[in-house]
């Protein structure tokens, strides 16, 4: 790995990896050509020459030193050479999700006072087009499907540019600076300086625009390459948003630093056909896509014969045991080492093949992962790293350790940072644990988590009140989570503003019951809901697959009027499960009533974020009538 560990902001963490491998051809980045078919490397100097030819452009735009630079687009090359100019010139990256539709877009570029806008496809550019006049700020907008110089408006002519065209300019501009002495395109970049404005996707208000320096960045991604076993000869497949901070940190800085290739995914719809295109040595996820691999397998298992399903739950167990003697750095022993290769043979090559066959680590983040899925993939010989963190911390505030995670938690407080539990009545902290104070076995109460570090946000852009909400006097920002530590490893409980409180006063979180039903293998998604209710119900998006296989195995017949979901047997299944689950729940805990519903929550539908994460508010209200009539007729 390059010796480049301290790095302080990220045009420095360029420079040095560039320089590094200059000459050597290597690839850092690859995409897959959308004519041809077939996977294009870019060699870091040739990246270097993109990003060079796109800060000139920008430069001659007007861009410098705390200018902001709007992106909106999927993961791919232009991404990263828009950004890292932008970070060359010590100006501002502002990401958008694509999912945006035009107004909230137009209120972030209004807010964060962009002025110059990078869109991808068409339908991003009709966006930009749509709401250029609304924008005062912003002067240009540059577009990677564009095939013409531009468009005209009321305020300034030719305003849209393509990115070829961006990219000539760019370059002219750069070699004409070259040949005046003392002249440069590279700002004076320092780590308090803004690197990023990420905007919160909130369900409820306008988002807020996280202010994300140099600092918070490369300390979070220095301590991050100091704990995990990263090196060159790693390569990721990025499909995560590259706007949401969880890849930007460790999709696309942390892989950087230690020189390792990125292949762009063509979508997240087109992660299954890539994975084995690309064969990834590491992966960066959210919980969603291991939970559907896993009930693929489980529903597989499940079609079987009897002699098959044994054979898979020794497997497991096989895979299991191994696991349980590494973490107590025990060997594996001869044995049993030839009883995990067999079971590798006959079980789990299947996964590995479709996961590209060379997956060594994988890593989870954004929402919790149960740990049951996490056990499967460690015996299946894929560690899954599940850790913690929010974009007002970089992301990282924590994650397992590789040779001894402990799933159900969310592991160990990174270097350099510091996590307290705060009681939620008194406000004192019960607890607090520095991740440099390893090992440690602190135990402590459930409370809201707080964490101060280098890689705590500046504030929230435009909005002090805010930012003296998160970040109180003592440098603490508080995450609005709940949870404690436990043996020295952090556990999560549920977000403070999805407590319900039932009409008993009881105060239920929905996260921890949610979780149980993740590994059922019909229930694809679920929503727990009673805030002010006599009890609690659920709304639960089925899994299609499974659904459709057991109404084939059991000969059920519907027609246009009775849909599979309606079917009695179909809702026995539901019904068995939530009383298997009630029968040990506590009394304020069960779940008396439930709906199926005809389609999943989606991010297309507006009721699930970018990064896949159910926005309640919004489910609730898109489901009201449903959910209103769910109650009534319990009563009844």
């Amino acid at each position: 790995m390059p010796a480049l560990l301290d790095f302080e902001t990220v045009p420095e963490l360029f420079r040095g990896i560039v320089a590094w491998y200059r000459g050597e051809n290597r690839a850092a980045l690859r995409y897959k050509d959308r004519i041809s078919r077939t996977w294009v490397d870019i060699s870091w100097e040739k990246l270097e020459e993109r990003v060079h030819d796109m800060a000139g452009f920008l430069r001659q735009e007007g861009v410098e030193k705390g200018t902001r630079v709007a992106i909106l687009s999927e993961n791919r090359p232009e991404w990263a050479v828009t950004d890292m100019a932008t970070q060359l010139l010590g100006a501002v990256n502002v990401s958008l999700y694509t999912s945006l539709p035009a107004d909230q877009a137009a209120w972030i570029l209004q807010d964060s006072g962009a002025s110059v806008f990078v869109v991808s496809t068409s339908i991003q550019q009709r966006k930009a087009e749509k709401i250029f006049g609304e924008c005062s700020d912003l002067r240009r907008v540059v577009s990677m499907s564009a095939d013409s110089k531009g468009k005209s408006s009321d305020r300034e002519t030719e305003y849209v540019l393509s990115w070829d065209k961006a990219m000539q300019i760019g370059r002219q501009y750069r070699d004409a600076l070259a040949e005046q002495p003392g002249t440069t395109l590279i700002e004076d970049v320092t780590p308090d300086d803004l690197s990023a404005l990420i905007y919160t996707s909130g369900t409820t208000g306008r988002p807020k625009g996280v202010m994300l320096t140099h600092r918070n960045f490369c300390s979070n991604a220095n301590a991050v390459l100091g704990l995990l076993p990263i090196t060159a000869n790693d390569h990721h497949l990025s499909f995560l948003p590259l706007s949401h901070a969880l890849e930007r940190t460790g999709g696309y800085l942390v892989a950087m630093a230690c020189g390792a290739t990125v292949s762009y995914a063509e979508s997240i719809d087109a992660l299954g056909r890539n994975l084995p295109e690309v064969s990834p040595t590491i992966l960066l996820s959210v919980p969603r896509v291991f939970e559907r691999l896993y009930h693929a397998i489980q529903k597989s298992v499940e079609e079987g014969s009897a002699i098959q399903k044994k054979v898979f739950a020794w497997a497991v167990a096989t895979g299991n045991k191994a696991a349980e003697r590494r973490r107590k750095k025990k060997g594996v022993g001869p044995l049993l080492g030839l009883q995990c290769m067999l079971a590798h043979r006959l079980v789990f090559s299947k996964l590995h093949k479709k996961l590209g066959g060379k997956l060594q680590l994988a890593f989870s983040g954004g929402a919790a992962l149960p740990g049951e899925i996490g056990m499967f993939f460690q015996a299946a010989g894929i560690p899954v790293i599940e850790g913690y963190g929010l974009t007002e911390t970089a992301p990282g505030l924590s994650f397992n350790p590789v040779d001894a995670p402990r799933y159900g938690t969310v592991g160990h407080i990174i270097p350099g940072t510091t996590v307290g539990i705060r009681d939620l009545d008194s406000n004192h902290i019960i607890g607090q644990l520095s991740g440099d104070e390893y090992p440690s076995g602190l135990t402590t109460g459930a409370g809201e988590i707080v964490a101060r570090g280098p890689n705590v946000m500046k504030g929230y852009w435009n909005n002090p009140e805010a930012t003296r909400e998160a970040i109180d006097t003592d440098g603490w920002y508080h995450t609005g989570d709940v949870g404690r530590f436990e043996d020295g490893y952090l556990v999560i409980t549920d977000r403070i503003k999805h407590m319900i409180v039932s009409a008993g006063g009881k105060n239920i979180y929905p996260g921890p019951i949610e979780d149980t039903f993740k590994t059922t293998p019909f229930i694809d998604q679920i929503v727990v809901l009673g805030e002010g209710r006599e009890f609690l119900a659920a709304l639960v998006a089925p899994n299609r697959d499974f659904i459709e296989t057991y109404a084939d195995d059991h000969g059920l017949a519907t027609g246009e009027s009775t849909p599979l979901i309606s079917h009695e047997k179909v809702l026995g299944l539901f019904d068995r499960a939530f009383r298997e689950y009630s029968r040990t729940a506590a009394a304020h805990e069960k779940i008396r009533a439930f709906r199926l519903l005809d389609e999943p929550f989606s991010v297309e539908n507006g009721l699930l974020t970018p990064t896949l994460k159910p926005r309640r508010s919004r489910i609730e209200a898109h489901y009201a009538a449903l959910i209103a009539d769910m109650y009534e007729k319990w009563r009844r």
